[in-house]
């Protein structure tokens, strides 16, 4: 057969050899020529998923090269259907393309047979199709589970576990990624362990419903971090400690790179974690964030750091709901003379709730009409100078 096929491709070629120097001549040329063919035919067929992925799905060079790699299809008869039926599901062109780069061989499914039951599924337990394109968005992968091995026995654990198919939608709804790992490897053995040390069930419930560290880290590494926050002294029975073992078992590197930013603004390794034990979210907050509140409270309102050390909760508050408006107010009480720094706990300023902040701040003054209209002014900006906060956090890490 490959004796024939040789003959074939040396006439094919236009010249003519014996069968006694074809094994030499196939080393020699025919063999290359042949494997440049189905290099070729390859080639032309990444070509043409490669220019669909770009033209049709929205995808850059780069993102199109990489999603190829995991299918390829000469002709666009079945992925044209594929992208129409999503689209007449509700699927924005970018939340489309975002699917395609998650899950690229979504393109090659059966529209009806396997894609439609996935979504008629969802419907029928109470999300929208608006809802689905947006969980499909944000977790991609979802399009690719079976529906009768995967998807369904998943939403009826987490039917079983929430009390009701309704909250069960609502929590897949926050965490799309609760639907994205083995409920049998990963999520019952670690409430397992959450039940075993008296966290309460409302607190594991918030944390699945908010969170996905829960069910995709190593058994042993979640098991040990509990424990890391038992010793701490933080009680199993609080929210706190739901939320600390979330922090810890974020990335090393994303922790270490919190310790340092707050290590730049004077806190110590020790006040970090004293911090940590009184509000582990001001571990879960983003870098500019602390960035953010730090240079404020630092640099333009002149508290220690080591007294927002004692304060972390302060790191959780909005810059633009909070800080800004009431420092706004200060600072025209300031101006006229109405306070004294040395006798205004800031602190108290920024943490005290609204009602008590107006009647100390605003309603107990003759001014109370301006010091009002300043106070709903500054609540509607929500500009911050974060090229100011870039340059400060450039100049701590140069320090």
């Amino acid at each position: 057969m490959f004796s024939f096929f040789c003959k074939t491709l040396l006439l094919h070629c236009g010249r003519r050899c014996t069968i006694t120097t074809t094994s030499n001549y196939i080393k020699d040329f025919a063999f290359p020529i042949f494997i440049k063919c189905i290099s070729t035919t390859t080639s032309i067929q990444h070509s043409f998923t490669v220019s669909y992925l770009i033209n049709s799905c929205g995808l850059s060079l780069q993102s199109a090269l990489l999603a190829s790699k995991y299918l390829h299809f000469d002709s666009p008869k079945n992925a044209d259907t594929v992208i129409a039926l999503l689209k007449s599901h509700g699927f924005s062109e970018n939340q489309i393309s975002k699917v395609i780069r998650g899950y690229p061989r979504v393109l090659c499914s059966n529209p009806e047979k396997t894609l439609l039951p996935k979504l008629e599924f969802f419907y029928s337990k109470g999300l929208s199709s608006a809802e689905l394109a947006k969980i499909s968005y944000i977790y991609p992968n979802l399009l690719s589970r079976s529906l009768e091995n995967y998807l369904i026995p998943t939403f009826n654990y987490l039917t079983d576990l929430f009390k009701s198919s309704e909250t069960a939608a609502a929590a897949v709804k926050y965490n799309p990624c609760l639907l994205g790992h083995d409920v049998e490897t990963y999520m019952v053995p670690s409430i397992n362990v959450l039940q075993d040390i008296g966290v309460p069930e409302r607190n594991i419930l918030l944390f699945l419903s908010r969170w996905h560290r829960l069910k995709i880290t190593n058994l042993s590494t979640f098991r040990n971090t509990v424990e890391e926050i038992k010793e701490m002294g933080i009680s199993p029975s609080t929210s706190m400690f739901i939320l600390a073992v979330n922090a810890k078992l974020c990335d090393r590197t994303y922790w270490e790179s919190k310790v340092n930013i707050y290590k730049r603004w004077g806190w110590s390794e020790e006040d970090v974690l004293a911090a940590f034990c009184k509000n582990p979210l001001c571990m879960l907050t983003s870098e500019e964030k602390i960035m953010t509140v730090m240079d404020f409270l630092v640099s333009k309102m002149d508290l220690e750091p080591s007294a927002i050390a004692k304060r972390p909760d302060l790191m959780v508050l909005s810059m633009e709901r909070r800080f800004i408006p009431r420092a706004a107010v200060f600072q025209f009480l300031l101006s006229k003379g109405l306070l004294k720094r040395k006798n205004t706990n800031l602190i108290a300023l920024f943490k005290c709730p609204e009602k008590a902040f107006l009647q100390k701040f605003v309603n107990s003054f003759d001014e109370a009409p301006q010091l009002l209209k300043l106070y709903q002014e500054k609540l509607g900006i929500v500009k911050i100078t974060k090229t100011a906060v870039s340059r400060k956090r450039d100049a701590l890490i140069v320090k």
